[in-house]
Order: structure tokens, then C-alpha cells, then sequence
């Protein structure tokens, strides 16, 4: 049972070797603590002895209580009231098959004629800061082991990440076992967009069958570790993995994915995507990586640049896109090159934003990669690149939105303690209606996200190539100008704390760097609005639009 202390016996510890504190009422031990306090001392031995939560929360914003909460918490004041027990579980809800084409998972939760139940609520019910159905609104999307899989994957951010974020950020780096764990939690094998790996993975996701994964756990699982506010961890653990293996896993021969994707799934081993270069971008058909066939046949001689590569920093192997054939689209094939292959050299590059995502300059000399590791068939791989866009946009869609959350619930959170002109921000006028402009753009394209994962869980993989292109380029610049503007008002909201890096603004300040990192990768703004209405002209054209 946790200490309890009266306000007297706190008063007697407020001395510099003796030093007590209280915040929320529980009290906090920062005797030893003093001389890492970022304040200096002086600013502790202010409030020794005495009730430090104005102080705290002016300075700092509730990752920094995470983070030195276990190391420094003694107790609680005898006037707090003990905290409610969770409520029990609901009656589990299993939800409906399909009827239309088979799901990429065996089981998966779509709508039915019955109405569905609602969920229990969960989280901190601030409204629209995270999904209708956390807070007690019904869905037909899902069922008890998506429940399950959130408050699993919630309670590992927010005690083993989001605490050490900004200090990851700062260094450039996350520790490699936070990607480790993704593999042993069974994450990885979660995140390429097909039915769970079983047969190359010994690791399963605690709280999900693998037969029961669905694109919907997908979704939640790179939705909740957005939740840190970080674009750069979220593309450290998802970003390099998330497109570079679903090329491999799909079109790779059996014997390069056996050999190589038990390594990748368990985390000891990274894989990335390499096809952007210093002179080709969005304009993937006019990429210049050139591979070679040797005379015997045996192997591609591969060499070119390849730039602003996400992990290439630390990845054992690149699904690069390189040109065996003439010019365009039809001279382009994909290739995994391994870098112990040789001939692989690798520079960090230093960018606005996602500090920690390991971005990279690659260059190929010489490199020799045996014919066997082509991905798909020569000369095809302009197909095998398109296919994996979908999937890359639609990670690049669920980020944005959860990221434009963080940026809307830190807003309200500190319009209710922020107090100008004698009361609070959310008595102003101007500051809800900031928040309201927020609050629909965020349900807007949050819904239509869903629309989209419900659309890709029922069609064919074909299917939905072909059907969703169009939508989901359109939602990919939906989600990122919403982003974009729910950064900005959140930072005219926080003012100069969302200027300096840390703090209580410094989530803001960090996520409005990264905003350009996911308004041009993946296809940029205006290329995906005029893909959008193109590819969606085009298809309906064929089921037979009238005019």
C-alpha cells in the first residue's frame, strides 16, 4: 500500500538536504534530484516543503511527470482520494463476417443490419481528441480486440516511450531496444498490410490472434504510438520497415523471404525503401540507380544515389528501385540490395523535421546483387512501386490525423489552465473557435480514414488498388493540411512556449517541424489532389460514369 503524508510532515522536509515536494497531491522526494533539475536549486528550495503544482505545470507538461514519477514519488498526501477501479470488462463482442470478398485477416469487425454495442469509454474523454467510439459512441468498425489492442499498446507508449521522446529526439536516435520490442510484442509482423506472418515469426501480438488481425489493428497500432507526438520516433520504428518490407513479403521468391524476414520481423534486422534520388522525386519513372546484368547472367551490378531515405542510416537492407532496362516507367526494377553485399555507404542527413528517423543519404558503387533478389519480374517494377503507395500514404493518413489530435487535446488541455486579460483561454471566444475549425477538420478526415481501411478490409487486394488510389491520394493531402493547420493554431494558442524546444509547448514545437516531412513524402500535396480526381475520373470512366 502507498505511504500517505499530511500536509505537516511535507512542511518538515524543506530543506536543502531534506528536500519534499508536492504535485497533484501525491508528494515527491527531490533531495537527490537537485542537482539535475534543469532550474537550478534555487528554484527548488522555493517551494520545499510545499505545494509545487502551480509551479510544475507552468513549466512543464505531463511527459516530464511520466518520466521521473517512478524514480521520485514517496507517496501521496492523506487527502487524496483514492482513484476509482476500472470499470469491467463488457460481455465480449464478436463482430459479423463479411459478405463481400475475403479480408486480408480470417476475421475482421465490419458492419452489420444489427445495430452495434456501444464501446466503454476510454481515455480522458476531452471531446474529439481521439475517436468517437473511445468515448462511448458505437462503431460498427470494431470489436473487443481492438479494445484490447489499444489499452495494450496505450499503457507501453506512455510508461516506455513518451517520456523519453524529447530527449530521443534531441539525440538523433531511438534506443535500439524500443525497435526490438516492436519485434517481440509481435508489432512488426502487424504493420504490412497483409494477414499476420505466422510462418516467419516466432512473436504474437499479446491481446490479438493472429488469425484475427485486421487492418483495423494496423491502424490502431500506429495511431497510438502517434500519441507521443513525434514524427521521428513513429518513422524510427514504422517508417523505413512500413514500405521497404511489403515488397519483399509480396513479391520476393521464397527462398530471399525465408532467409530473410524471421531477422526483420523479430527486430534485429532493419530493411528501408530507396527510391527517391537527388534529381527524382515524385517522378518515379524518370529515376536514374542503374543495375546491370553481368555477363554470366548471375548478378546486378547496381550503382547510383538515392536521397532522403528514412532509416537508410541503419538498415541492413533497401528495396531499391533501379533501372535495368530504356527510359520511363517500363525500364525501372525493384531490387533488395543487402549491405553486407558491399559497395553500400550510408551519411545522415539533417533535416526541419523528424529528428530521430535516421534520414539518409545512400550511394551504390559496385554493389553486387544476385539476380535472385529481384522483386517481381525485370523491367515490371514501376507496378511493384505503385502497389506499395497505398499502403504508405494510408500509414502517412493515420499519422497525420492522430498528430493533429495531439496538437488539438494539448491545445484545449492548456486553454483550461492558461489564464490572460483575468480568465482562462477557453473563456475567450477566439481560442474555441480555434479549437472548433480544429476539431472538424480533424472528425472530417478521420471518418473518411475510416471509410477507407473499411473499404481496403473487403475488397481484393486488386480490387482496391485499382478502386481506392484516387481516395486515398485525395485523403493523404486532406490529412496533411490538417495537420499543418491544427499545428498553427495550437502554436497561437501555446504563444512563446511553443517556440522553444521542451516544455510544456514542446510537443508543438517539435510536431510543426515535422509537418513538411509528411506534406511532401509519399507524393506531394498538389501531385496527390491532381492524381486524386485523375485516377478517380479514370476508374469511374470504366464502370461506366455518365456525363
Amino acid at each position: 500500500m502507498a505511504k500517505t503524508f499530511s500536509k505537516e510532515d511535507v512542511a518538515s522536509h524543506s530543506k536543502p538536504d531534506n528536500l519534499w515536494v508536492v504535485i497533484d497531491e501525491d508528494v515527491y522526494d527531490l533531495t537527490q534530484f537537485q542537482e539535475e533539475h534543469p532550474g537550478g536549486k534555487k528554484i527548488l528550495s522555493r517551494v520545499a516543503g510545499k505545494d509545487a503544482s502551480k509551479q510544475f505545470w507552468k513549466y512543464h507538461n505531463e511527459g516530464v511527470l511520466k518520466k521521473y514519477k517512478s524514480k521520485l514519488q514517496i507517496g501521496s498526501l492523506n487527502t487524496k482520494k483514492a482513484e476509482p477501479a476500472p470499470p469491467a470488462p463488457a460481455p465480449a463482442k464478436e463482430a459479423p463476417k463479411p459478405k463481400s470478398a475475403p479480408a486480408p485477416a480470417a476475421s475482421t469487425a465490419v458492419a452489420s443490419s444489427e445495430p452495434s454495442q456501444p464501446h466503454d469509454p476510454y481515455g480522458d474523454l476531452v471531446p474529439f481528441a481521439d475517436p468517437a467510439w473511445y468515448h462511448g459512441y458505437h462503431s460498427p468498425y470494431f470489436n473487443e480486440t481492438h479494445e484490447a489492442l489499444r489499452a495494450e499498446i496505450r499503457e507501453w507508449v506512455e510508461s516506455e516511450i513518451e517520456p523519453y521522446v524529447t530527449e530521443w529526439d534531441e539525440g538523433k536516435q531511438v534506443p535500439h531496444k524500443i525497435y526490438k520490442q516492436m519485434g517481440e510484442r509481435g508489432y512488426l509482423g502487424g504493420l504490412l498490410g497483409i494477414k499476420y506472418p505466422v510462418n516467419h515469426t516466432p512473436y504474437r501480438v499479446k491481446s490479438v490472434p493472429p488469425e484475427r488481425w485486421d487492418h483495423f489493428h494496423e491502424m490502431l497500432l500506429t495511431d497510438e504510438l502517434s500519441r507521443a507526438g513525434s514524427g521521428g520516433l513513429v518513422w524510427n520504428l514504422l517508417g523505413g520497415y512500413g514500405i521497404g518490407c511489403p515488397p519483399l513479403v509480396k513479391f520476393g521468391k521464397k527462398e530471399l523471404v525465408d532467409r530473410i524476414l524471421p531477422g526483420i520481423l523479430a527486430g534485429d534486422k532493419r530493411i528501408c525503401l530507396a527510391i527517391t534520388e537527388p534529381d527524382a522525386g515524385s517522378d518515379v519513372a524518370s529515376l536514374g540507380c542503374e543495375a546491370k546484368l553481368t555477363p554470366d547472367g548471375k548478378h546486378y551490378i547496381v550503382n547510383g544515389e538515392k536521397k532522403w531515405i528514412t532509416n537508410g542510416h541503419w538498415c541492413d537492407y533497401f528495396t531499391t528501385a533501379v533501372r535495368t532496362g530504356g527510359p520511363g516507367m517500363n525500364g525501372l526494377s525493384l531490387l533488395l540490395i543487402e549491405r553486407e553485399s558491399g559497395g553500400v555507404s550510408t551519411r545522415r542527413m539533417d533535416c526541419q523535421g523528424v529528428w530521430s528517423s535516421g534520414t539518409t543519404y545512400v550511394t551504390f558503387e559496385d554493389v553486387k546483387v544476385p539476380v535472385e533478389n529481384i522483386l517481381g519480374k525485370e523491367n515490371q517494377g514501376f507496378k511493384v512501386i505503385m502497389t506499395n503507395f497505398n499502403h504508405e500514404r494510408i500509414g502517412i493518413v493515420i499519422q497525420c490525423v492522430r498528430f493533429a489530435r495531439v496538437c488539438y487535446e494539448e491545445s484545449i488541455k492548456y486553454a483550461y489552465k492558461r489564464k490572460t486579460f483575468g480568465k482562462r483561454l477557453i473563456d475567450h471566444p477566439v481560442i474555441r473557435l480555434k479549437l472548433a475549425h480544429m476539431a472538424r477538420q480533424i472528425e472530417a478526415s478521420y471518418n473518411w480514414l475510416e471509410n477507407i481501411i473499411y473499404q481496403c478490409q473487403c475488397m481484393e487486394e486488386t480490387e482496391a488498388m485499382l478502386k481506392l488510389g484516387g481516395a486515398i491520394a485525395g485523403l493523404k493531402a486532406q490529412s496533411t493540411t490538417t495537420f499543418e493547420y491544427c499545428a498553427r493554431e495550437a502554436s497561437q494558442i501555446f504563444g512563446g512556449l511553443s517556440y522553444s524546444r521542451g516544455g510544456q509547448g514542446g510537443k508543438i514545437e517539435r510536431l510543426y517541424r515535422d509537418v513538411r516531412a509528411y506534406a511532401i513524402p509519399g507524393g506531394s500535396e498538389e501531385i496527390m489532389l491532381d492524381l486524386s480526381m485523375r485516377q478517380s475520373l479514370r476508374v469511374h470512366k470504366m464502370f461506366g460514369m455518365k456525363l
